[in-house]
């Protein structure tokens, strides 16, 4: 079976003297990995649309037991972010997560719009690597069916207050007068960073970047996301780490 379908590379593994094998977010397939042959080599003319980060349109040939990749043309590589090594560990970050939470052999056009988006918004450098990857954290659990619940005071059902406490452990939010001391792990949550975990999960997508915090609002949003991500994980991503290192967190 032959088909066509438009995605990002999101993870490359070499095999044999030349070969590619790619892990690729289609739109209408999910995830897929297929063979990319002969596409190591500088003249092979599949060579540039099957690297990592490459956003590409798919010619693919299914056969019983693989899927392999007849030909490629790119529409898009986001080379700039080679050339900066925190901004490439957080795309090979966003990569990793996309590995984990999209969806196999089904409909996956929120996940591939969502890291193309965050793609963009980095090599732009218009807004903080610390809000997109929070944002993107935010947004790619919602996806997968990890949504918190944002909505009110989860004891009084009080909408606002000038800091709500959010459990990562339950994905929910407390207002002051409902939080109990006993409530362990809560991260304190100011009206701005409030608002940007609220915009992270209910906005439209185009809309999804359209805000900015002071540097206290994005670190209490940033340690939000963050722990809300790993309490839903079944295991702490091995990119989270060597990015981190490369920021200057650990």
């Amino acid at each position: 079976m032959n088909f066509k379908t438009r995605g990002l590379v999101i993870r490359e593994q070499h095999t044999g003297e030349s070969d590619r094998i790619v892990t690729v977010l289609t739109h209408d397939r999910g995830i897929i990995r297929a063979f990319a042959n002969r596409a190591r080599k500088l003249n092979n003319k599949n060579a540039a649309a099957t690297q990592l980060l490459a956003f590409s349109e798919f010619g693919i040939y299914r056969s019983r037991d693989a899927y392999i990749i007849d030909q490629a043309e790119l529409i898009e590589v986001f080379f700039d972010l080679r050339g900066d090594l925190e901004k490439l560990s957080l795309a090979q970050y966003f990569c990793e997560l996309e590995m984990l939470l999209a969806p196999q052999e089904e409909q996956a056009e929120d996940f591939l719009r969502l890291i193309l988006n965050s793609l963009h918004i980095l090599t732009k450098g218009s807004r903080p690597g610390a809000l997109v990857k929070a944002v993107f954290e935010m947004r790619i659990l919602s996806l997968a069916g990890y949504m918190p619940d944002l909505v009110c005071c989860d004891g009084c059902k009080v909408y606002e207050a000038d800091v709500m406490y959010f459990l990562p452990e339950k994905g929910k939010i407390y207002c002051p007068e409902c939080f109990a001391s006993g409530m362990g792990g809560a991260v304190a949550l100011g009206r701005g960073p409030m608002t940007a975990m609220r915009h992270s999960i209910y906005s439209k997508a185009d809309r999804l970047f359209s805000f900015a915090l002071n540097e206290a609002g994005l670190k209490a949003f940033g340690e939000a996301a963050e722990r809300f991500l790993l309490c839903s994980l079944d295991k702490k991503p091995a990119t989270l780490e060597f990015y981190k290192g490369i920021a200057g967190e650990m």
